[in-house]
């Protein structure tokens, strides 16, 4: 508390953070406007404008699907949404979650997938 009163009472402001975040998906799509826009805008939000995103729909960034992972290791996007579908190899602990007939509903396959994560990844 006695750190926000002092950076208000010198009129230091901190630095708007704009995080970069990249997909495939055209923006009217669910993903990018039932789930990433307010997600983005609850981060706005609660960080008083703090952190904000700017959204990179329809591999604006370029690349491919597959490429968005590298997106974020080498810093050209700051967050990417991609599936691990697209990265064949690149990360066999989930890659059992996408056989066919694994699963024939998204939610428990969504859990089961946080749970194994959260143990073995």
């Amino acid at each position: 508390v006695a750190l926000g009163v002092l950076g208000a009472a010198t009129g230091a402001q901190a630095q708007q953070v704009v995080l970069k975040v990249s997909h495939f998906w055209p923006p009217s799509a669910m993903g990018p406007s039932k789930v990433m826009e307010p997600w983005c805008a609850k981060i706005a939000k609660e960080s008083n404008n703090e952190m904000v995103c700017q959204l990179y729909p329809a591999l604006q960034l370029g690349g491919t699907p597959a490429q968005l992972i590298d997106q974020a290791v080498h810093g050209v996007a700051d967050i990417v949404w991609t599936l691990p579908g697209y990265t064949a190899g690149r990360f066999p602990s989930t890659e059992v979650f996408e056989l066919p007939f694994m699963t024939h509903r998204a939610e428990p396959a969504s859990r089961a997938v946080w749970e194994y994560c959260q143990k073995y990844c």
